[in-house]
């Protein structure tokens, strides 16, 4: 897996991802997954299995036989995407934060993880709190709007440019 960030369409910055962390299965309640993403230092995606995978492989084929193909294609965008790349979510309240993608994928089969349904996760720094509502840009709030629960990519573009400027003016750099 590559370490270089894919670039958007902004050739100056990052590529930038919507992440609901909303689990697909109705009965698991919206919010509890990104409250633990952001405590944890985490990105992530759903998908319980009834056991751990081994590797990414195993994760895809497991996902695919339990979940369906689509899930399975969400899962293997969510493990490539470069270490570097953007991250927004957005929590209960409305509240929207700003993370970037650090390490690989990795299956969390712990008991809360499978609780909130937050079990194929990235580690992620996030910035140390929300980020101000009129600094989020308009890209970012077009792709929440649209609402759904999927991992995906935010093209509008300049969403690349003004996510990495809000990155730098919170963490001079």
């Amino acid at each position: 897996m590559s370490t270089v960030p894919r670039m958007s369409h902004d050739d100056d910055a990052p590529s930038v991802y919507r992440a609901p962390m909303r689990s697909r299965d109705d009965d698991v309640s919206d919010g509890p997954a990104v409250e633990r993403a952001l405590a944890l230092g985490v990105c992530g995606v759903g998908g319980r299995l009834d056991g751990a995978p081994e590797s990414l492989t195993d994760a895809l084929t497991a996902v695919d036989a339990v979940h369906g193909e689509r899930m399975a294609r969400r899962l293997e965008r969510f493990a490539s995407v470069a270490d570097g790349t953007f991250v927004w979510t957005r929590d209960a309240a409305g509240l929207f934060s700003l993370g970037r993608i650090t390490g690989p994928w990795r299956y969390d089969g712990s008991a809360d993880a499978r609780d909130v349904d937050l079990v194929h996760v990235r580690a992620c720094d996030w910035l140390g709190g929300p980020v101000e509502p009129a600094a989020v840009p308009p890209g970012v709030l077009e792709a929440f709007a649209r609402g759904g629960r999927n991992w995906q990519s935010i093209t509008r573009a300049d969403a690349a440019r003004l996510t990495a400027a809000v990155w730098t003016c919170r963490t001079g750099g």
